[in-house]
């Protein structure tokens, strides 16, 4: 068991010492709070990993109190109410403050361990993914404000961008802001699904086990639309889904309800649903692919992702990112990179976007193995890219600003800047004595 502490709030000392003993026994670490000022204490300390369990009634207040204060404060621990009171209004406003489920105490000790299992599992999935790089450039600067602006509000956001440009990883970055953070996150890659697939509702609905269902058992899991909880769903690749499901999730999402297959009555979900596509959706609701009442439903706010060939500020420090990352995972020793690959670095013209520069790193780095990537370690051919790229000069009032980013990211190197900005060198230094630098950048 992980470094987790379980904080058991309850009030009657005999049922919160079982609470705890039932954890301890499954190799839980556990706290103790018998009231709302002590279990707020513990909080203020508490690790970002910890999880909530408290009592619906307290003395000094409940523990739709404790979970109301703890957002308010920034404390997104998962949380969890056990309660004798079955009110299903209290559950609700529970789960609309982010609490993760809603258990009955006489059920707490079947449920309770599973749980909290569950939790640990999809948290660890969620550690194991590839880290997201924080990128400084002026591009991805929009897009954190875009992010910080929607994260924490119920709108369906469709991200745009060309394939590699890490349109899932903005996703995550979504999530980890959002009100939903800590709980289930799926991604649906509509893009693989074949055509039999998508027209059958067990990728997106949740099957229940009944007698009679041929096949009931290999298809009890759970779907895209979950029995409760506080899902956060992408659809990658949302631009491919066959007409028959998105007919199916247009109804789900307009509704909030579904029936999972075998089953006789519908059930209610909460999801929020983020759709991702390097299409054009406009284009294909004019060609009749694509339900426009469908891209209206998950069409609430939009990001588009640039691609690399626009972000060049973003190269080089990306690279770098993915030479650790490369050293850690091949046990190599690579310390940077020389001056012509760092040359062919930046003029390449990347369509692969920053899956493409991924790969050529953990290429080049396993080849090196030691000291610096040279130009032949990775292996790229210099080609310039195929539309305007950030650095492109395009009026008086920009220029000045271009030039000097373009001679940062060549490391002053006026070759390497004349050909990100796509202009003869003797050009390029006809702009560094008209801004008054040509002294500032000597030709190394």
């Amino acid at each position: 068991m992980d470094k987790t502490k379980i904080i058991v709030v309850e009030d009657n000392i005999v049922y919160c010492e079982f609470v705890c003993n039932l954890l301890v026994r499954e190799g839980f670490r556990t706290v103790q709070a018998f009231h709302l000022s002590t279990a707020k204490k513990y909080l203020q300390q508490a690790a970002d990993g910890d999880i909530v369990v408290s009592d619906l009634r307290l003395p000094d207040g409940n523990g739709i109190d404790l979970l109301r204060w703890m957002r308010k404060e920034g404390m997104m621990q998962p949380f969890i109410i056990m309660t004798d009171y079955a009110e299903v209004h209290t559950a609700v406003e529970s789960m609309k403050l982010g609490s993760l489920d809603y258990i009955p105490k006489q059920l707490v000790e079947d449920k309770l361990v599973p749980l909290l299992r569950t939790i640990l599992k999809e948290r660890n999935i969620g550690r194991n993914r590839m880290p997201v790089f924080s990128r400084d450039g002026s591009a991805f600067k929009d897009i954190m404000k875009r992010i910080r602006l929607v994260a924490p509000t119920d709108m369906s956001v469709l991200i745009f961008g060309e394939n590699g440009t890490g349109k899932e990883h903005i996703a995550h970055l979504l999530h980890d802001k959002s009100k939903r953070a800590g709980k289930p996150f799926v991604a649906v890659d509509c893009g693989s699904l074949t055509k039999k697939d998508a027209c059958r509702p067990c990728w997106l609905f949740l099957r229940t086990r009944q007698e009679g269902f041929t096949g009931a058992d290999s298809h009890q899991k759970k779907g895209l639309f979950p029995r409760g909880g506080r899902r956060y769903a992408v659809l990658r690749r949302g631009g491919n889904l066959a007409p028959e499901t998105q007919q199916m999730l247009l109804r789900a999402i307009q509704e909030r309800r579904f029936r999972p297959v075998g089953d006789k009555s519908d059930r209610s979900f909460n999801v929020r649903i983020i759709a991702a596509t390097n299409e054009d959706l406009e284009k294909a609701v004019h060609e009749k692919r694509f339900r426009q009442d469908l891209l209206y439903r998950l069409h609430d706010f939009d990001i588009t992702v640039p691609p690399l060939r626009d972000c060049q500020e973003d190269i080089m420090p990306l690279a770098e990112f993915f030479r650790e990352i490369a050293n850690r995972e091949l046990e190599c020793d690579v310390i940077g990179f020389d001056g012509e690959a760092r040359k062919t670095l930046l003029t390449h013209a990347w369509p692969g976007n920053v899956r493409e520069l991924r790969q050529k790193i953990m290429g080049a780095v396993l080849q090196a193995q030691t000291g610096l990537v040279t130009k032949e370690h990775l292996e790229l051919a210099v080609t310039r890219a195929t539309s305007p790229v950030s650095f492109a000069l395009r009026s008086d009032a920009e220029d000045k600003e271009r030039v000097l980013r373009a001679l940062k990211q060549a490391n002053g190197n006026r070759k390497v800047a004349a050909e990100l900005l796509g202009i003869g060198r003797t050009t390029l230094y006809n702009k560094l004595e008209e801004y008054g630098l040509k002294y500032k950048f000597q030709q190394p």
